[in-house]
């Protein structure tokens, strides 16, 4: 029994001289590597590339299945993205399936009262596209000049959009040229409507980003947000064609925000709607100069 407790205490006292052995050793092993850093760096940057070299294959097995559940995870994400937008992209067709049966009847509906009402439609008008040259929008002064001219067929008060959206008319015509009078001049008037109340009003230029709306009555509870159309009164341009929709009502001014800003415009539609307006046409301009 002595015995067995000598040993023990034998075992014990061994135990902790190892462990004191051991930290002297580690102290030991940093000071002889610090040592043959300063020494050797070259010598200390091959064995650090050795180590990680013979480590990098253990990283690489180690992070496969790291990797592995992040690409999981991320499917999984995606999947759950993919099935909401499904749902999105469903409900969203439904309504246009209803929106397209509702645009049919209504299309159907108004062919057949214009065959009733005998209804004589405007003519397809007639266009060319143009790009502009030249922007001389200032302080005084709200038109830009485009390389068509007479000899394309523009003509003086010719509508001139982008798009589906109305940005001014044609005020001079030359033989290559014309210049266009934009919706913020202060010399353009066009008679407009709110496409959801039907007001009119006339849009006038005053020089400035904003053109206000002249001449609306004051029941027509125009708000921000309201589209403005051009009303198709004076026989210059059809209805319905748009311009812009209302930015502000303040003290009685009711202020336009156009859809498209003249520094944006690149390229332009000139369009022959095929109406006289209040504009004379050159024939009808020259026999009045030719009889005076």
């Amino acid at each position: 029994m002595k015995q067995h407790s000598g040993a023990l205490g034998r075992l014990a006292t061994l135990k902790q001289l190892a462990h004191r052995f051991a930290f002297l050793s580690l102290v030991m092993a940093s000071f002889a590597l610090m040592l043959l850093g300063k020494a050797d760096t070259a010598l200390v940057e091959r064995i650090r590339l050795s180590v990680s070299d013979a480590v990098a294959p253990i990283l690489d097995v180690m992070s496969r299945p790291a990797g592995t559940i992040a690409e999981v995870v991320s499917a999984v994400r995606e999947l759950a993205t993919l099935r909401a937008e499904n749902v999105r992209l469903r409900d969203e067709n439904s309504k246009l399936m209803h929106w397209q049966a509702a645009a049919r009847q209504l299309d159907n509906e108004n062919r057949a009262l214009h065959i009733q009402l005998n209804f004589i439609p405007d003519p397809d008008p007639s266009f060319i596209t143009t790009r502009v040259i030249d922007d001389t929008g200032g302080a005084f002064v709200h038109s830009m000049l485009i390389n068509s001219g007479s000899r394309d067929g523009v003509r003086k008060g010719q509508a001139v959009i982008a798009g589906e959206v109305m940005v001014g008319r044609i005020m001079e015509v030359g033989q290559r040229s014309a210049r266009v009078l934009l919706l913020t001049d202060i010399n353009s008037h066009i008679p407009v409507m709110l496409e959801t109340s039907r007001a009119k009003a006339i849009l006038t230029g005053d020089n400035s980003d904003r053109p206000r709306l002249n001449m609306l009555s004051p029941n027509s509870n125009a708000a921000p947000g309201d589209r403005v159309v051009t009303s198709g009164h004076g026989g210059a341009f059809p209805p319905g064609v748009p311009l812009g929709v209302v930015s502000s009502v303040q003290d009685g001014v009711v202020r336009v925000e156009p859809f498209v800003h003249r520094h944006k415009l690149e390229y332009v539609t000139v369009v022959d709607y095929g109406l006289a307006g209040i504009l004379p046409s050159d024939a009808a301009a020259a026999s009045e100069g030719h009889d005076r």
